[in-house]
C-alpha cells in the first residue's frame, strides 16, 4: 500500500521557513521527530506502519538549512526549542512526546529541557553522546573521529571538503550499488536495510538533506562537535534512552554513561542490535513505551 504523507511549511518568527512531514496516525498522540546526521524529515518513515499501527501521529521537521528548511546562520542547539514551539503552536499541539534517532538526540534534549511544560516524554534510539565532553573518544566511529581531529585543528578546511562532497552525496545511488554501499556496515545494519522501505528511510533521507545545502549539513555537524550550552542534569521530562550493544556508531557505554546524568530516565540496552537495526526492528517496542 502507497505510503500517505502529509506535509506543510511553517513561516517561522523573524524570518524563514521550516519544512515538515507527517507520519503514522492523523488523529494519533503527537510525537515530533528529530532525524538523524546527516539525514532529513524523510528518515521518520521509518515509524509509519508501527505508529499508524498505534495511533501515533509522528511531525517531522527538516532543521534549518536541511532539505526544504531554509538556512539560518550562527545558530546554534539552543535555537531549536523555539522552532519546535511554533510549529506546535501552529498545530494546536498544548503537549507533545519527542523521538530522536541518532544525531536529533541533541535536539531532544535540548527540546525537553527548555520546553518542561509541553514535552511529556521522549525516547533517544542510537543517540549522540555530547562530544565536547568527552575524555574518551575511542567509542566513536573513526571517520567521525577522524573528522573532529581535523575540526580541532583546521576548521575551515572541514568546512571545504563538505562543499566539495555535497555534488556526489546529493546523487541517487543506482539500485544496483546498494549491495556495495551495505558491505561498509556491520552485519546486522546491512541486513535490515536490505529492505527497500528501509534503506530510503536512511540513505535517501541523508541524500536530501545535502540536496538542501552543504551549509546546513556543515552547521549541523558543527553543533555536535560543540558544547551544547545547557546542562543535561536540568531535564525532568521522563527520558528513554534506547541503545544497541552492536553500535559502532556511538557505542553504548555512551548511552550508559549519560543515563547516570539524567536525573528521570530508563535505560534500554538492546542485544546484538545495531546502530541502524535498532530503530527500524524495534520501532513498535519504543513507541509503545514512549506512550506510556
Amino acid at each position: 500500500m502507497r505510503m500517505s504523507v502529509r506535509g506543510d511549511v511553517m513561516t517561522l518568527e523573524g524570518g524563514g521557513e521550516i519544512a515538515y512531514s507527517e507520519y503514522g496516525h492523523p488523529d494519533g498522540a503527537p510525537v515530533i521527530f528529530c532525524h538523524g546526521w546527516p539525514s532529513s524529515r524523510s528518515m521518520a518513515q521509518l515509524t509509519h506502519a508501527a505508529a499508524r499501527e498505534l495511533r501515533v501521529r509522528v511531525i517531522s521537521p527538516d532543521r534549518p538549512g536541511i532539505n526544504s528548511s531554509s538556512f539560518v546562520p550562527n545558530r546554534t542547539l539552543l535555537h531549536w526549542p523555539s522552532v519546535v514551539r511554533q510549529l506546535a503552536d501552529r498545530l494546536g499541539l498544548a503537549t507533545f512526546r519527542i523521538l530522536a534517532v541518532s544525531g536529533g538526540a541533541p535536539y531532544a534534549y535540548v527540546t525537553a529541557w527548555a520546553l518542561p511544560e509541553r514535552v511529556e516524554a521522549a525516547a533517544v534510539i542510537s543517540g549522540v553522546p555530547p562530544i565536547s565532553e568527552l575524555e574518551d573518544r575511542s567509542g566513536l566511529l573513526r571517520l567521525y573521529r577522524w573528522m573532529l581531529a581535523i575540526y580541532g585543528k583546521r576548521p575551515e578546511l572541514v568546512r571545504r571538503m563538505f562543499h566539495v562532497a555535497r555534488p556526489f552525496a546529493s546523487i541517487r545511488p543506482p539500485l544496483r550499488l546498494r549491495p556495495l554501499l551495505l558491505k561498509f556496515l556491520p552485519p546486522g545494519d546491512a541486513d535490515v536495510l536490505r529492505d527497500a522501505a528501509a534503506f530510503e528511510s536512511c540513505f535517501e533521507s541523508a541524500r536530501r538533506a545535502w540536496r538542501g545545502s552543504a551549509r546546513g549539513v556543515v552547521t549541523d555537524a558543527e553543533i555536535y562537535a560543540l558544547p551544547w550550552g545547557f546542562p543535561l542534569e536540568e531535564i525532568g521530562v521522563p527520558i528513554r534512552l534506547w541503545h544497541g550493544t552492536r553500535d559502532r556508531t556511538f557505542a553504548f557505554t555512551f548511552a550508559q554513561v549519560l543515563s547516570k546524568r539524567l536525573p528521570n530516565c530508563r535505560l534500554q540496552i538492546v542485544e546484538n542490535a545495531g546502530h541502524y537495526s535498532l530503530p527500524i526492528r524495534h520501532i513498535n517496542r519504543i513507541l509503545t513505551d514512549l506512550l506510556c
